[in-house]
């Protein structure tokens, strides 16, 4: 019996043919671009492992991805959990796993529907905001971005008081993050794949391009990255995810790490990480076709928090940790 992978994508044109003629090459398993239309309640799906690269702006794939998973099928990544995370809980929850991230609060968003009253509705709320305590918190020059959703939306450098009550009034009803902005020596975007398999590259967020060079960390350095991107994709309970690290004086910040659709566009990641990046999703997902793999049932994050049963688990035993080659848990370089 042949058992079938579906993939879910939006405009990107490289990754799912390739990704599509690699699965196909092996016996007993056919990938190709899912199909949904109307989904009956207590449906049978077809697929037995869905690849998601689009839900996020689709909210039709993502409702059906969750009753999918209910019935059984593997869903990459977890539709349940992705539609629950945001940006500011990550660096919660990176903060309490111990992995170095830049000073950031959360700030009320500017607007509201008109339909609140905001003499009854936000009784809650503290008014006026504290902006001297924040600011001193966060420092100057500080990055104002939104709370949930990504790809360098409404995000900018504000380097003053004046600066940051501009973009923040500009900022609308979304709810809006201060961070401290990390000054940064070198730049890391790590694609991970199935929570083992850590791709670390260099990568130029001023041209915003990945940059073909191998040994640009020390080992010591190299395996905190390849650590940390671990850890954080274990706890999030990602398959598929991209993890930023600023370094600054020897320290790896994590900038942005819940990126459920990383880019794995051959014209972006450049040739030599596309045919890794394929080649390594294929295999993943091949697996859990084999392996048999079912939605998980409960969510990571708790087991590493104090008294969690990973609490103390400092990562993987990467391999080559001190370049920018692949890096995962197994033996094979």
């Amino acid at each position: 019996m042949t058992e079938k992978i579906g993939l879910l994508v939006g405009w990107e044109d490289t990754f799912p043919a390739a990704f599509i003629d690699r699965v196909n090459r092996e016996p007993g398993v056919r990938a190709e671009l899912a199909k949904i239309g109307g989904t009956p309640v207590g449906f049978d799906p077809p697929y037995r492992v869905l690849i998601d690269r689009i839900s996020q702006e689709i909210q039709h794939y993502r409702l059906h991805l969750k009753a999918a998973a209910l019935a059984g099928t593997y869903v990459i990544n977890d539709p349940l959990w992705w539609q629950a995370d945001d940006k500011f809980f990550g660096f919660s929850l990176a903060d309490r796993i111990g992995v170095a991230t830049p000073r950031t609060v959360l700030l009320p968003q500017r607007d509201y529907l008109p339909s609140i009253d905001r003499e009854r509705s936000l009784r809650n709320l503290e008014y006026p905001l504290d902006w001297e305590a924040i600011t001193r918190y966060v420092g100057f020059p500080a990055i104002l971005k939104p709370a949930e959703g990504g790809g360098w939306k409404n995000v900018s450098r504000v380097n003053d008081m004046n600066e940051l009550l501009r973009d923040y009034d500009a900022s609308g009803s979304l709810v809006m993050t201060l961070q401290e902005f990390i000054d940064f020596e070198d730049y890391v975007r790590c694609i991970c794949i199935g929570r083992e398999f850590i791709l670390p590259i260099r990568y130029d967020p001023r041209r915003r391009c990945y940059l073909v060079e191998h040994e640009f960390m020390s080992p010591a350095l190299g395996q905190r990255v390849v650590d940390d991107a671990w850890k954080l994709c274990n706890a999030l309970g990602y398959d598929m995810n991209s993890v930023e690290f600023a370094i600054r004086d020897g320290v790896p910040y994590a900038i942005d790490f819940t990126n459920p659709a990383p880019d794995m566009d051959y014209h972006s990641i450049t040739p030599h990480y596309f045919e890794i990046v394929v080649e390594e999703m294929a295999r993943f997902a091949i697996s859990c076709v084999k392996e048999e793999k079912r939605p998980n049932r409960r969510y990571n994050f708790g087991d590493f928090l104090p008294g969690g049963s990973r609490a103390d688990e400092l990562g993987p035993v990467a391999r080559a940790a001190a370049s920018a080659k692949p890096k995962k848990r197994s033996s094979k370089a």
